[in-house]
């Protein structure tokens, strides 16, 4: 009897422990580099073929390597990978257990002439009714997906986090080389103000405004030097490396120079609508709560529990089957949890509505901010054309003696304004972009490509 209960033992799985020290792990994330080999395997071949690391780092390659560093990603992998042992869970049968078994001892029976000892081994066997098991492996099936979906709307808040930050990077980038020339500019007009405030030529009232100028562009300098250096700081984390990893690299912004000349259609945006990762998720959520509904029906019907035993009265073995139900269905038919699952199921089913009227009001407020955006860098292209028309103008006159120096400087301070009102036109723009990817969850110049429901 010993051996029968201890032969399934030897295939049990063991402990083994993995403990996790906070200084350890944290020296692996000050370790982690662009240059490390398995980013260059993570690029794909297009990439092992050129040098590695990339010279320049743009929104593609930093994505590349946020998706393999950052740990929003691995800790929905190992969410994945707990749905998916829910399905083994799901799909294993009850194992028989041991009613009743000892050792009994009849003291009337003369033990010189039988054996008054008497063994008892009585087993019971689970069989399951009504198809509960697959309803079990369906609904784990179904999380599994959900989660497994969830992957994919994890990794694209990655690629949308690093696109933000490089974005918020290129605005202030640009903006303090066009402040540094407007600084360069005035101080200049502050020298050549100051020999015409010294000969009488202007008032103090003038040469203070000048100075207000300079101090205000100064001021601008500095505020867009911290935003640099926290974009710089938040690209790092959106790629999931610590700071030093990105400081010196030489970072491009293409990307953020033009705009696409065409937009997201119809078809593109109800393609957005069934095959967003997020929309993908719910609708396997629903699917789980269907199989846990029919879970619960099939509870209704009792198990039969299939009971052999066997008994050594003495000399005489004695067999035994019994064939009876877990329970009788008297006083309930499992009404409760049928409803609570009915009640689970319409509110998934709401839940995908919800996803998709959210995305269809994310698609619709981010083209309307496209379109106004749009018209304002029109705006914005136009006044900066005509100031620069001015300057070469004022150049033209300069040479000619028609105008003094001071005169073409004051125009290129006011034509630094002008390319800091168009930067900031074509930033809004590109959130606004950002925002139509976020809604569409993939990048505007690249066609839909709807996740694989079933991949291996």
């Amino acid at each position: 009897m010993l051996s029968v209960t201890a032969a399934p033992l030897g295939a049990c799985v063991h402990y083994e422990p993995r403990p996790i020290a906070a200084a350890s792990t944290l020296d692996r994330l000050d370790a982690r580099s662009l240059s490390d080999p398995g980013l260059a395997h993570a690029a794909g071949p297009a990439h092992l073929v050129a040098a590695w690391p990339p010279t320049v780092w743009d929104l593609q390659t930093l994505t590349v390597a946020a998706l393999y560093y950052h740990p929003d990603l691995e800790f929905a992998r190992a969410s994945w990978a707990i749905a998916r042992a829910g399905i083994v869970t799901a799909g294993q049968r009850p194992n028989p257990s041991v009613v009743d078994a000892g050792p009994g001892y009849n003291s009337s029976t003369d033990p010189h002439t039988i054996t008054p000892w008497i063994l008892n081994l009585d087993l019971d066997f689970t069989i399951e009714t009504a198809g509960k098991r697959r309803y079990r492996i369906d609904q784990a099936k179904g999380l599994s997906d959900a989660a497994r979906f969830q992957i994919a709307a994890t990794a694209w808040q990655v690629r949308a986090r690093v696109r933000q930050a490089l974005l918020d990077l290129f605005s202030s980038t640009q903006s303090a080389a066009v402040l540094n020339r407007q600084r360069a500019i005035q101080e200049n007009n502050i020298t050549l103000f100051q020999r015409q405030l010294d000969a009488g030529e202007i008032s103090t009232f003038e040469m203070a405004q000048a100075r207000l100028l300079l101090d205000s562009i100064r001021l601008a300098l500095a505020d867009t030097q911290r935003q640099q250096q926290d974009a710089q700081a938040r690209l790092a984390t959106a790629v999931g490396v610590p700071l030093t990893a990105v400081d010196g690299i030489r970072l491009g912004f293409d990307v953020f120079e033009s705009v696409p000349t065409a937009i997201p259609d119809a078809a593109a945006r109800r393609e957005a609508l069934v095959n967003r990762a997020d929309i993908l998720s719910a609708l396997s959520d629903y699917e789980a709560s269907q199989a846990a509904l029919q879970l619960e029906i099939a509870r209704q019907y009792p198990d039969v529990h299939l009971g052999p035993g066997y008994q050594m009265d003495q000399t005489d073995n004695k067999w035994t089957v019994l064939l009876f139900p877990a329970f009788l269905p008297v006083f309930n038919r499992n009404r409760g949890p049928i409803a609570e699952a009915e009640a689970r199921r319409a509110a998934a089913a709401t839940g995908v509505t919800v996803v998709q009227a959210r995305v269809i009001g994310a698609i619709d407020r981010a083209l309307a901010g496209y379109r106004t955006a749009v018209d304002k860098l029109s705006t914005a292209d136009q006044i900066l054309g005509e100031v620069r028309t001015l300057e070469q103008t004022a150049e033209t006159q300069l040479t000619a003696g028609a105008i003094s120096q001071l005169d073409l400087g004051v125009i290129q301070v006011e034509l630094g304004t002008r390319e800091l009102a168009r930067l900031e036109a074509l930033v809004q723009v590109q959130q606004t972009l950002g925002d139509i990817e976020d809604a569409m969850q993939r990048p505007i110049d690249l066609p839909i490509n709807p996740l694989p429901r079933n991949p291996q």
